[in-house]
């Protein structure tokens, strides 16, 4: 059994080499794991589990492999509980340790992720970051600052930590390669690692990060004020008309007609050509129905006029999962964004469930936010240099459809850390990959498919956790990611159009001749 360097390991990982050193052989079986001691950790389960159906507390889950789970619960702090799953296949483990984000508010633990990584022969860890919740409830948050620090940023440390102990103490040798890929509150997460423990991961992903957590949920109420006004509610039977008027605007601007905005960052759609000229219809907007879109283009701002978050990127209004869930709302059905910017303030901010959103400022709420809680949640701290320093890749991308977080902070985000960095050193570590027509880590009009579930499905050329991973193992900086837009309904799942990702500030430019719907026929510049 190889012994790795202990002064490599974190502080679980030489806890768990210690009382590895001190029992029998037997201690690498999966059983013999529920004797580990480890600091603030007590380990419910330790039980190896035979490939086919696993019934999570959350209900079935396929296992394609033979997997050892180690169920934990971590207590931090006093009023910590933090709930962690860590799953090492049985044989064959590829050496590396994959850690598993959250969405939303967390409150679980992703038991699909964690099958699909030890599939692909990763350990695997994830966490329900220290409580029990749907995804938009914070109303555990109320009065518990430590379950706020838990969720900000403690949980998914302390599971890497905990989770390289054990994997350690299972396969005698710690991982080779650590990773990290995840989206939204996951993306936060990720930028989060990068910035407060450089050493945890060795590539990260971070897709849509919500990194920018106060001045995002800030942005949530100021959007939903702006269609609260009166007669400004915008119906979702309007929004085709709003995404086919911005299309019409600026489709056409990289010299390709295909129902998707290559660059919204250069469209100047202005919704004012939809007013009404008569009666009101699906076809049309009302003034104050013009001046609500306006809001949300243009980004929630102070009363001076300041930028607190970059507004949402015109085009894909009318898709899936886009405006009607996340911005207007459909029918009786309130937004997500009424969701999580009413739970965050009621919860977190103002810790008042009786807090009205209607008689609030931009102003005071970004303030209030900011001084309470953006040490604990936010990541936007450009200076990543430990990060770099020692080695380790970042991988940003953004769907330039996103309803949920706009597309405009993770290029904001990107540029501060070039200009923190230098462009030299920024080079070296970090890469943006923007999205055309994606929403909110996946789905839209454009091709959105390349590889950002988690683990490894394709090669580094079409599947950016690859090409992560390559980057990180052989040096190769990845230039372009092909992304594949599927039909639906089609088993096994057919392409109908595939199209460069370019790395950022570059993007895909048809080469003139050749079918616009292959990526072949595109080039970055």
């Amino acid at each position: 059994m190889r012994t790795p360097v202990i002064q490599s390991l974190p502080l679980f990982a030489v806890a768990a080499f210690a009382l590895l050193a001190s029992l029998p052989s037997r201690a690498a079986t999966c059983a013999s794991l529920a004797a580990l001691q480890l600091p603030d950790t007590t380990i419910a389960t330790a039980q190896s589990v035979p490939a086919g159906s696993f019934t999570s507390p959350d209900g079935p889950v396929k296992s394609a492999v033979d997997f050892c789970r180690v169920a934990m619960v971590l207590k931090p702090s006093a009023d910590s509980d933090i709930h962690v799953e860590i799953w090492l296949p049985a044989s064959g483990w590829n050496g590396k340790f994959q850690g598993i984000g959250n969405g939303g508010f967390a409150g679980s633990i992703d038991f699909n992720a964690l099958a699909a990584a030890v599939a692909h022969r990763y350990a695997a860890a994830a966490t329900d970051t220290g409580h029990h919740a749907g995804g938009t409830d914070a109303s555990w948050a109320l009065s518990h600052p430590e379950k706020i620090a838990d969720f900000g940023y403690r949980a998914i440390h302390e599971t890497a930590e905990v989770a390289k102990g054990v994997i350690f103490a299972f396969y005698g040798v710690a991982p080779k390669r650590s990773y990290f890929n995840s989206c939204s509150n996951g993306g936060r997460q990720a930028l989060m690692e990068a910035e407060r423990y450089p050493a945890d991961y060795d590539g990260i992903v971070a897709g849509a990060p919500a990194n920018y957590w106060t001045h995002l949920l800030t942005t949530a109420i100021f959007n939903l004020q702006a269609v609260s006004q009166p007669g400004s509610a915008i119906a979702a039977s309007k929004l085709p008309a709003i995404e086919g008027a911005a299309l019409a605007a600026c489709d056409a601007l990289d010299g390709v007609k295909d129902g998707v905005i290559e660059d919204p960052a250069q469209c100047r759609f202005d919704p004012s050509v939809l007013l009404c000229n008569g009666a009101e219809t699906d076809a049309c907007l009302t003034a104050p129905q013009i001046a609500a879109v306006r809001k949300i283009y243009g980004g929630a701002k102070t009363a001076k006029g300041e930028t607190i978050l970059p507004g949402f990127a015109p085009g894909g209004e009318a898709e899936q999962g886009d405006w009607a869930a996340w911005i207007t709302g459909a029918g009786r059905n309130p937004s997500l964004q009424d969701a999580f910017g009413t739970n965050f303030f009621k919860y977190m901010v103002y810790n008042d469930a009786a807090w009205d959103f209607k008689t609030s400022t931009a102003d005071h709420n970004v303030k209030l936010a900011d001084d309470k809680l953006a040490i604990a949640l936010n990541a936007t701290d450009a200076n990543l240099k430990k990060f770099e320093s020692r080695g380790g890749k970042l991988i940003l991308y953004h769907g330039w459809s996103d309803a949920a977080i706009p597309p405009q902070n993770s290029v904001d985000y990107y540029r501060s850390v070039v200009k923190k960095m230098g462009a030299k050193d920024a080079a070296t570590f970090v890469r943006l990959f923007m999205v055309p027509g994606m929403g909110h880590c996946g789905g839209g009009a454009g091709p959105n498919v390349f590889g950002q579930a988690g683990v490894p499905r394709t090669g580094p050329d079409h599947d950016i956790e690859a090409a992560l991973e390559r980057w990180v193992e052989q040096g190769a900086a990845p230039e372009q990611v092909v992304a594949t837009k599927l039909k639906p309904g089609t088993n096994p799942p057919a392409a109908v159009r595939t199209r460069p990702l370019c790395a950022y500030p570059q993007t895909a430019h048809w080469k003139g001749s050749g079918s616009t719907d292959d990526a072949a026929n595109f080039v970055c510049k």
